[in-house]
């Protein structure tokens, strides 16, 4: 269970790394010559000069494949994010260091982002429309002044993580976005209660899930595919803490995580929530879109060795998010002469609530029971401190775990699983006293 350092050259770089020609025609237009040299032309090394600063006299020198250094070491630069980490650029993908979510809140400039497609690029809230169907009795097409003049407005604090935070630590290693420990966010979303919009719509008792759907393109660009299509069971549904979201923190949602309509359907992997919402499908049958199936968002139903081959029939879809901690400060690799420093940070538990947190510094041998603090609201993570004496200079790492009101402990190792999901072993920062 590696610190953040482990992962600290990720980004770009790797993109690069697996597909360095497509990774320049996607960023920056490159367009590779025969002889390999690669040669930057009208938008594309006008783009590439933004980002690095300045003009590049010998860009016609520039090698196929070359990321420029100065782009490596700024790579996250996502207009109205800030210091997030890039896994991807299609679809971008967008984590945040554990030390910048230390607030209360999540401010939107870091909130992670995580994209199955390529996102709308009109996501005005004008004319915008969300169709509500299937097995209803009120088929309804509904826009976003509808829906803030027909059902109550309210807002929550909710904690979104993607069912893949954490995969970068898997060993054997599991294909996907290797995030660490920033796919997760508790932002402010104001909204309506999906309930109010589906008890509106009439529920037929046949109904037994939902089905999303937004207005992202797939990554194909053909127009007949979707990149993704989940849904939750009718009780999940129904729950009064899901919202149908047109603001975050107080403003409108940052394009890319959903503007100008998304569901937040915290508690349960980010995936559920679908972004640029358009249509809410109730139906009979467990929803089949896509990342619904086969392994996607599904976990082994007993537990497996690493490396063990799980056959497709034994995977069960991910509901209930585990329970988690996350060390917000101090950030790992911290040098200090203090003998007693404050630890904080924040703990959630899917569909539970945290009772308590507990941090050790000496591997495990004692544990510091945390203060902690309660939700803002069901589903806001909860807020906890510590003050941690270090009895002499050297080396030291501080753990945290959480454990839940139902008595559900967070581990110390990864429960390993083919596809690299819920990964909840405990978070570890490193510390040298001097």
């Amino acid at each position: 269970m590696p610190d953040d350092s482990r992962r600290a050259e990720r980004g770009l770089m790797e993109f690069y790394a697996d597909d360095p020609e497509g990774a320049e025609r996607r960023l920056f237009g490159r367009v590779p010559y025969p002889d390999r040299r690669g040669f930057l032309r009208g938008a594309g090394l006008a783009a590439l000069s933004a980002a690095v600063g300045a003009a590049i006299p010998f860009h016609r020198n520039m090698p196929s494949g070359f990321l420029p250094l100065a782009l490596a070491e700024s790579a996250g630069a996502i207009p109205g994010k800030d210091g997030l980490t890039v896994l991807n650029d299609r679809p971008v993908n967008a984590e945040t260091p554990a030390h910048l979510l230390d607030d209360r809140v999540t401010p939107t400039a870091r909130h992670f982002i995580r994209n199955n497609g390529i996102a709308p690029e009109d996501t005005s809230p004008d004319g915008w429309m969300l169709t509500v169907d299937g097995l209803v009795t009120n088929p309804m097409e509904l826009s976003i002044d509808d829906l803030r003049s027909q059902f109550e407005v309210v807002t929550e604090q909710l904690t979104l993580e993607c069912g893949g935070n954490g995969r970068a630590f898997f060993d054997p290693p599991a294909s996907g976005n290797q995030w660490t420990y920033g796919a997760v966010a508790s932002s402010n979303w104001t909204g309506v209660r999906l309930a109010d919009v589906l008890k509106a719509a009439g529920v037929q008792d046949k109904a037994i899930y939902t089905a999303h759907y937004g207005a992202d393109g797939h990554l194909s660009g053909d127009p007949d595919k979707l990149p993704i299509s989940r849904g939750v069971p009718i009780e999940k549904a129904m729950n009064p803490h899901n919202l149908i979201a047109f603001e975050m923190n107080g403003a409108p949602i940052h394009p890319m995580n959903g503007a100008p309509l998304r569901l937040v359907i915290p508690g349960w992997p980010g995936s559920c929530s679908q972004k640029w919402l358009t249509r809410i499908q109730l139906r009979e049958v467990v929803h089949d879109g896509p990342k619904m199936t086969g392994t996607s968002y599904r976990v082994p139903e007993y537990p497996v060795a690493p490396g063990q081959e799980v056959p497709k029939e034994d995977f069960e879809i991910i509901e209930a998010m585990p329970v988690k901690s996350l060390i917000t400060s101090p950030a790992t690799g911290l040098e200090t002469s203090d003998r007693l420093i404050e630890v904080r940070g924040h703990a959630w538990a899917g569909d539970d609530k945290v009772a308590k947190v507990e941090v050790t510094n000496d591997f495990g041998e004692t544990w510091i029971e945390a203060e902690l603090e309660e939700p803002a609201n069901p589903y806001a993570w909860q807020h906890w401190k510590a003050e941690v004496s270090f009895p002499e200079h050297g080396y030291y790492e501080v753990w945290a775990r959480a454990t839940t009101d139902t008595g559900v402990m967070q581990p110390f190792a990864i429960a390993w699983n083919p596809k690299g999901y819920l990964n909840n072993s405990m978070h570890r920062v490193s510390v040298r006293v001097s």
